[in-house]
């Protein structure tokens, strides 16, 4: 459905035969026509994706070329922001299904995309797997089943993320922690016994660490609700490929909301934890303690990277409910309702089952 920019490289695709839109298949490297079943081979990329210099681009964000001008809708409900074609009047954001009117569009400077993971499943198997996850739920309503009928509920989603690399040194104190075992009566009488009781020896530690962190994952988004959540946020980041709109073509692309500098942060806080963890190793022993280091980070590099999930909101009983399948994997997380009904009389037939083994060994 989106599109980047008004680039002659990235306006959509006509097929040659009818007309119509090319769209990516997922799986493939083919942009498919949906009516008359055409396809055409995306061109491999002749280039590799780019890692960018982070420094500069902290200080002259929007002044370097690999960044230029979008056209954002920004959900009033959620926070999401969503690139939007100027052949749509109106759409329904992708997270929390409320409108958006294209009359409400703006434009902005952000960092093009280094990288794209493209799908591996298409709208019909991830909608399968939703109504998979659904027959498997435990005490759901028996009419749930209502709200998985229509595929076109799910759609699919290309999620913004950044990634960063860096050359990481610490200098490190702390102790070094080895156990040892001491016999130790406990009890009186017929119940006293010995046993070994485990303590520890601490002597002082100290060293340095050094080595490279490769590819630091941190969202780039950030809503109200509608968070992709955890369980399904794992890709596979070896098989990203150069940023090619083409793989963009018949799903949507959300915009980062969270700004460079404060991925940057967050990826710090990951690099402290890894040095810490680091630090630990190098230490040795049977246990360790931390209690300074010095974290360092240089020749850092940064990649803005587009990954894909596919998102559905649906209604039942007039509340909202989300589910989330990886676009690569096909794992799946949601949200769900409970049947009141089917808990309870769960409880009563315990309770009778409970009533009835009381009855008969009295």
């Amino acid at each position: 459905m989106e599109e980047f920019s008004p680039k002659k490289s990235e306006l959509k695709k006509s097929c040659v035969n009818c007309g119509a839109e090319l769209i990516y298949a997922p799986g493939t490297t083919e942009l498919k026509c949906e009516y008359c079943g055409y396809t055409e081979e995306i061109e491999p990329s002749q280039s590799e994706i780019q890692e960018l210099e982070l420094k500069s681009y902290l200080e002259k964000m929007g002044s370097l070329s690999h960044s230029e001008e979008i056209s954002m809708l920004h959900c009033k409900n959620c926070g999401a922001n969503q690139h939007i074609e100027e052949n749509y009047k109106s759409l329904a954001c992708v997270y929390c299904g409320s409108p958006l009117i294209i009359e409400d569009a703006y434009t902005e400077e952000w960092i093009l995309p280094g990288a794209v993971l493209p799908f591996q499943i298409n709208q019909q198997k991830a909608h399968q797997i939703f109504k998979n996850w659904v027959n498997s739920l435990w005490f759901a309503p028996n009419n749930l089943k209502k709200a998985t009928i229509d595929p076109q509920n799910t759609k699919g989603l290309y999620a913004p993320f950044w990634t960063f690399d860096a050359q990481l040194y610490a200098n490190y104190s702390g102790q070094r922690g080895e156990y040892y075992y001491v016999s130790k009566t406990v009890g009186s009488g017929k119940n006293k016994r010995k046993v070994q009781e485990r303590r520890t020896r601490w002597y002082p530690a100290s060293g340095s660490v050094s080595g490279f962190v490769d590819d630091t994952l941190i969202k780039a988004s950030n809503q109200k609700n509608g968070v992709i959540p955890a369980k399904i946020a794992r890709w596979n980041l070896q098989l990203l490929k150069p940023f090619d709109s083409s793989y963009l073509s018949g799903f949507i692309t959300e915009k980062y909301t969270i700004p460079l500098l404060e991925g940057h942060k967050a990826s710090n806080e990951v690099a402290e934890s890894i040095a810490l963890t680091w630090a630990k190793r190098d230490i040795g022993g049977d246990t360790q303690r931390v209690s300074s280091i010095d974290v360092k980070l240089s020749d850092e590099t940064f990649k803005h990277i587009l990954l894909p999930v596919y998102i559905s909101t649906y209604r039942f009983k007039g509340k909202r409910y989300n589910f989330y399948v990886n676009g690569q994997s096909g794992i799946i997380s949601g949200d769900r309702p409970y049947s009141f009904w089917k808990i309870f009389f769960l409880v009563l037939f315990l309770i009778f089952v409970i009533a009835i083994i009381i009855l008969f060994s009295s």
